[in-house]
């Protein structure tokens, strides 16, 4: 009988084999499950990164439209709606919010950082293939920086310019507007005194910003980088008093003080702290940050640095060996064509770095020094795919001016009629006060940027319009970034090399616009 068997080794044999079976079937309902459970976390892998895309994508659209639309909740007393007309968020001013920089929020992610990383690692090479040239040419290991000793000379004389400037931009424009505007309420012909105090106001800003600036680097020849800093700050201050005095006048001719009262004016310190500010939209107010982070203001000073010797190894070694070799060769076709593809490297290098060390570097120090907190100085104009949206977000600080001066303006008095035109004076005027600064900062008048800007760049902007979206047109608008810094930088290049060469030995009209490369290839 099967009872008879010894309980001990058959139950443990049967057992084994019960075992066994179980575990074999145990394993494969096991690996079954696992292949289940994988394919689940796959595609519940692949439904979180859409979810997050799609959830990503409309945060992005709802915080460009808040950061965009100009909302003013506080003066209006209520919310802005959000299908209000176009007319209507005209009328509103620039709304100042608590925001940091796009750069600063983009290099806390690593693979961004790591571009930047890439920057630096260009910077070094650039410093050791100089060393190495040098000992190979000369013998020595010391780096000479005699080009930007140069370029950066006679800082004394632009110091006291400077002051004076700052002087005049402090007391002249405050002080005559504050006089107005205790004289206004009270006097009958309100007309008349406006216009009398415009006029003295335009003779003293004419006369102080317009052309003593002019006046000193003509007659004392700065070097260009003192002449740079000359005139652009003549148009910073003239921008900044322009727009104290656009803001204020129209509060004050609104606001009539009551018996008794005095008129309501800005106060000295909020103008004083405007000058200085990183924006040229005047506020009384502005967000303020709590405390000053040292620390970023150190670093952010040692990129500026960085950023300066950075120009200086990108004109001695990618400009100055191949224009320089350039100049002693006749003129051709060939030549020209191969000195512009020469040049875009350079030039794509050279605008990155002005982008990165001024809108970037330069503006958040004074806006971190003076706690500014709305540091929105630019958006991501790197991924327009229209040169429309380009213009508009590549230096946010001066479009805003453009806009509400100039566009906006151009609008109120023609009654919201003419928009092409009043974009088209604003592209104009924007051209004309770019070649302005390179003419006065170079020295000789070349309309290079001229002409790229107000030809080149009012058709790009009417035809590669915000209706372009596609990848392609990002593509297109790198690739004639790339051609025209191409075209500047070589233009630009051969006339500094031909004024060397071939001085003027005239000041006739004609001697001084046509530039000095066209003929003096044939001169030698």
């Amino acid at each position: 009988m099967a009872t008879a068997q010894p309980a001990n080794a058959n139950g443990v044999r049967h057992r084994s084999v019960a075992t066994d079976g179980m575990s074999n079937s145990a394993g494969s309902g096991d690996g079954a499950k696992m292949d289940d459970v994988t394919q689940w976390h796959k595609h519940a892998q692949r439904m979180k990164v859409k979810i997050l895309q799609q959830v990503q994508d409309q945060l992005s659209d709802i915080l460009d439209k808040a950061l965009t639309e100009p909302v003013n909740a506080s003066v209006h007393g209520k919310a802005a709606k959000v299908g209000s007309s176009r007319s209507q968020r005209m009328d509103d001013g620039k709304v100042f919010m608590d925001r940091a920089s796009l750069l600063d929020e983009l290099f806390e992610i690593s693979h961004i950082r790591t571009i930047y990383h890439m920057f630096v690692a260009v910077l070094l090479i650039f410093c050791v293939s100089t060393l190495t040239v040098d000992y190979i040419d000369q013998g020595r290991l010391v780096l000479e920086f005699d080009l930007l000793f140069y370029a950066f000379g006679k800082l004394g004389t632009v110091v006291w310019v400077w002051a004076l400037m700052l002087v005049y931009s402090l007391l002249v424009p405050y002080y005559g507007l504050r006089i107005w505007a205790s004289l206004y309420h009270r006097c009958t012909s309100k007309l008349g005194l406006s216009l009398g105090t415009a006029l003295v106001i335009a003779a003293f800003q004419t006369s102080v910003l317009g052309l003593l600036p002019v006046y000193v680097v003509v007659r004392q020849q700065l070097p260009p980088a003192s002449r740079f800093i000359v005139i652009l700050e003549q148009i910073r201050f003239l921008m900044k008093s322009y727009s104290f005095m656009r803001e204020s006048a129209p509060v004050i001719m609104k606001n009539a003080p009551k018996r008794g009262e005095k008129v309501r004016f800005p106060t000295w310190s909020s103008y004083l702290y405007f000058l200085f500010c990183p924006t040229l939209i005047y506020r009384e107010s502005y967000p303020r940050n709590t405390h000053i982070r040292w620390k970023y203001v150190g670093v952010t000073s040692t990129m500026i640095l960085a950023c300066l010797f950075y120009g200086y190894f990108i004109l001695v070694r990618l400009c100055v060996p191949v224009f320089t070799s350039e100049s002693h060769q006749p003129f051709s076709k060939r030549a020209m064509v191969l000195a512009v593809f020469h040049s875009i490297l350079p030039g794509i290098m050279l605008l990155l770095l002005c982008f990165f060390a001024f809108l970037h570097c330069w503006l958040n120090l004074f806006g971190e020094l003076l706690r500014f907190a709305d540091r929105m100085f630019y958006k991501d104009w790197w991924n327009s795919t229209s040169f429309a949206n380009y213009y508009r977000t590549w230096n946010v600080v001066v479009h805003d001016w453009l806009y509400y001066y100039g566009y906006r303006d151009f609008l109120w008095l023609s009654k919201r009629k003419f928009r092409a035109a009043a974009m088209l004076s604003v592209f104009i005027l924007s051209a004309v006060v770019h070649e302005y600064a390179l003419t006065m900062g170079f020295g000789f008048f070349y309309p290079v940027m001229f002409c790229l800007f107000a030809i080149f760049g009012v058709v790009f902007n009417f035809t590669m319009n915000d209706k372009r979206q596609s990848p392609v047109f990002n593509i297109i608008m790198w690739a004639c970034l790339f051609l025209g810094q191409g075209v500047q930088v070589c233009l630009y290049c051969q006339e500094w090399y031909a004024q060397i060469r071939c001085p003027r030995t005239g000041n006739s009209f004609w001697e001084l616009v046509t530039p000095r490369s066209w003929s003096c290839g044939y001169q030698r």
